[in-house]
């Protein structure tokens, strides 16, 4: 991976390797706080935010500090050690500047702790061998396409609450078809550019 430019990789982030649509990676919050527009967007700029953030981190510590050392065997624990202290910076910003939307949040904000995409994003970038600029590039494309999809999903719902939908496929039901049916469109892109 070392020669794909990192805008390349931010496309492919968001498009050809969306995260939650390609590898169902975030998947609780998504379907829990896609409910409202609103909240959509405000765990959408949460989950970028933390992810962009978490990821360039956790390289650093990884290249600089847990392979010179030979304790990379700590990788799990460090990332989601920092995953959890930016997560509670976004819970404090949040509740003090923007309350209406930390109740609406709820426990979600706090759940994205254990979000496994901001953990997923931060693992694909050791795997893939990533550079600096590449991991940056894939925790923001990641971010961004995780916000895409829920808050194409929050706007699909609220359309679907006017719709008349058969009674056996109501609720839970719909919203998997509907993101089976989003993962099947986010696939048309795959032509474009790859980065797995």
């Amino acid at each position: 991976m070392s020669g794909t430019h990192a805008l390349i990789i931010v496309i492919a982030a968001i498009f050809t390797n969306n995260i939650l649509l390609s590898n169902f990676l975030g998947m609780c919050s998504f379907l829990a706080c896609s409910r409202q527009l609103e909240t959509a967007v405000g765990l959408g700029v949460a989950v970028t935010f933390v992810m962009t953030c978490t990821t360039v981190l956790n390289y650093l510590i990884y290249h600089y500090v847990l392979v010179p050392q030979g304790i990379d065997h700590l990788t799990f624990i460090v990332f989601i050690a920092v995953i959890a202290a930016f997560v509670q910076f976004v819970e404090m910003f949040v509740e003090r500047f923007s309350p209406k939307l930390y109740y609406a949040l709820g426990i979600f904000l706090p759940l994205i702790t254990v979000n496994c995409a901001i953990l997923g994003a931060a693992l694909f970038m050791v795997i893939r061998n990533y550079t600096f600029l590449q991991t940056a590039g894939f925790g923001v494309g990641a971010g961004l396409g995780w916000a895409l999809a829920i808050i194409l999903m929050a706007g699909l719902r609220k359309k679907m609450g006017y719709s008349n939908i058969p009674r056996p496929f109501q609720g839970v039901a719909i919203t998997m078809i509907v993101t089976g049916v989003m993962a099947l469109a986010f696939m048309g892109f795959a032509g474009m550019v790859s980065i797995q």
